[in-house]
């Protein structure tokens, strides 16, 4: 395949003509890219681990399905690094790596300022 530049235009040849009855090439499905990223699991950092041992945080199976369905949320937004809120504990996390960074008692929640996020969820 060859590219033409023409007066300041790119050009490319015309495409293959299809094969009778074949399916348009194309990629994944949505369906398909949902259903693989749902089953993905959530990370904890080592800094995260200390953090819930020392403040007696239980990272419980509900807490990190309710945490993997808000990443799943925040991901198809576009969010980068945010800050979940829930009733027992705070959680930053980044949403690409899928990874809880640091987690905060309700405690040290008050006048405590989390910066460096771009988004924040109610869990």
């Amino acid at each position: 395949m060859t590219v033409q530049q023409i007066a300041g235009r790119v050009t490319l040849p015309p495409a293959p003509p299809a094969t009778p009855g074949a399916a348009p090439s194309r990629g994944p499905a949505f369906a398909d890219l949902l259903e693989r990223a749902a089953g993905r699991p959530v990370a904890l950092s080592a800094h995260a681990a200390e953090r819930l041992g020392d403040r007696g945080i239980e990272f419980s199976d509900a807490l990190q399905t309710r945490i993997a369905e808000a990443l799943d949320t925040l991901d198809a937004k576009g969010a980068r690094d945010a800050v979940l809120l829930g009733p027992d504990a705070a959680f930053v996390v980044n949403v690409p790596n899928r990874t809880v960074v640091t987690a905060l008692a309700p405690d040290e929640m008050r006048d405590r300022a989390v910066t460096q996020i771009d988004s924040a969820l109610l869990l």
